[in-house]
């Protein structure tokens, strides 16, 4: 049962009525009386709400940052119409527009009202209770019933470094030779052979066929294709450190992603791994059409966990899943005790495999905090900041010396720093 503003404005007449006309005891109990009648008349006369039936349609998926509308059918199966107020409770993250709807169901009948939502985080925004207040014909009471009335909006990474994709894959075709720009060296697939100019690699020199013409022969090269790109995302404590306007996991994601829509069109194939002390999400065998429906799928639910990776056993898996030598894009942190007392001693046996690539998110705070002057405090901070950037470059300097390449770059400039790295290991290949 819930009472109306009208409720309050009738006590309040009524009070004004004993107060003035009848001050006694009587005019009281006459007041009380009428009051609780149109309460009790209101409650007789309103439609049930324990009888409605309800039904949810619409968007189970949307882009971080875009609008969904989620449908609710409500059916009155009752006697008696159901006139007042709805609210279609979600968390706040769901980003709710407007959860309050004026409703109005004649018996017998169904009408539909629509929430819109705007998410302002990823991952899944699960709906709430439906709350109906049906208020009777008085407008004095009403009566009020919950439902629960289940509904999953997931809210999926927002791809905003897609705006670099273009420009990438303009480059992809200029290796691929589709505008004759072929690419000379080592461990790339054979294109064609035409005769040798000075700067030529002598590698590439073909005896054979030099043999046969009357000029020196050198072979020219074309990136190779069907290699096999897999990209294992940090979901430990460090990928849950702020940077910008998201955490480190929502930068790497976006990295990610803007790698694998470039492979894919590149004609290999890419995986994708989120492991910290287990596997958090996989991805394999998708095609180049379903693969980034796909990415973001397995992406959207991950969140950092609190606990330290365990290095190892990433290792372990990925040299489980991927027995062919390989591009392994680690996306995790450089804080040094991680590196250094939980990567480095299991990267022999990843790098003896495969080829690693490491992409870190570096925080643009530190960087402004090194170039900061001013005051002592400003210096001091600027002195933190610079120890931590040394840190960084000795931790970059530990995995080079491993065998692995490292991207350290901040959130906006991660991306393309990556599928720069990306275009060099094929245009060289090293892939």
């Amino acid at each position: 049962m819930a009472l109306t503003a009208r409720a309050g404005l009738l006590a309040l007449v009524g009070a004004a009525v004993v107060a003035l006309l009848w001050p006694s005891w009587a005019g009281v109990v006459a007041v009380c009386g009428v009051v609780l009648a149109a309460i009790a008349v209101d409650l007789v006369l309103a439609g049930s709400v324990r009888t409605l039936t309800f039904t949810r349609s619409g968007a189970g998926t949307v882009r971080l940052g875009e609008d969904a509308e989620v449908s609710l059918r409500v059916a009155n199966p009752g006697r008696r119409p159901v006139r007042g107020m709805l609210r279609d409770a979600w968390p706040p993250s769901a980003g709710v527009v407007t959860d309050r709807h004026r409703l109005s169901v004649p018996a017998g009948q169904a009408r539909t009202v629509v929430t819109r939502l705007h998410p302002t985080r990823r991952g899944d925004r699960r709906a709430d209770r439906v709350t109906v207040r049906a208020v009777g014909p008085l407008g004095v009471a009403a009566r009020q019933g919950s439902h629960d009335v289940p509904w999953a909006l997931r809210a999926l990474p927002p791809f905003h470094s897609r705006r670099h994709l273009p420009a990438r894959l303009e480059r992809l075709r200029e290796l691929d030779g589709r505008r004759a720009a072929h690419v000379r060296g080592r461990g790339t697939e054979f294109d064609s052979l035409r005769e040798y100019v000075v700067g030529d690699d002598v590698r590439s020199i073909d005896w054979r066929a030099t043999a046969r013409a009357p000029e020196v022969m050198v072979r020219t090269w074309r990136p190779e294709r069907d290699r096999h790109v897999l990209l294992v995302l940090d979901t430990g404590r460090t990928a849950a450190g702020r940077v910008g306007d998201g955490t480190r996991l929502d930068a790497a994601m976006d990295a990610a992603l803007l790698l694998a829509a470039l492979a894919s069109r590149a004609g290999d194939r890419v995986g994708l791994l989120a492991y910290d002390r287990r596997v958090r999400a996989a991805v394999a065998g998708a095609s180049a059409a379903e693969l980034l429906p796909a990415l973001v799928t397995a992406m959207a639910p991950l969140e950092p966990e609190l606990v330290e990776p365990d290095a190892r056993g990433m290792v372990g898996e990925v040299l489980r899943r991927v027995r062919r030598r390989s591009l392994v894009v680690l996306l995790t942190g450089l804080d040094p005790a991680p590196v250094e007392e939980g990567l480095l001693p299991a990267l022999p046996s990843l790098t003896a495999r495969h080829r690693l690539l490491v992409a870190a998110v570096a925080d643009p705070a530190v960087t402004r905090m090194a170039r900061a002057r001013g005051d002592a405090e400003a210096v001091y901070g600027a002195a933190a900041a610079e120890r931590t950037l040394a840190e960084r470059r000795h931790v970059t300097a530990l995995l080079a010396r491993h065998g692995a390449d490292v991207v350290d770059a901040e959130p906006d400039r991660l991306p393309p720093a990556l599928a720069d790295r990306y275009l060099a290991l094929k245009a060289a290949g090293e892939l």
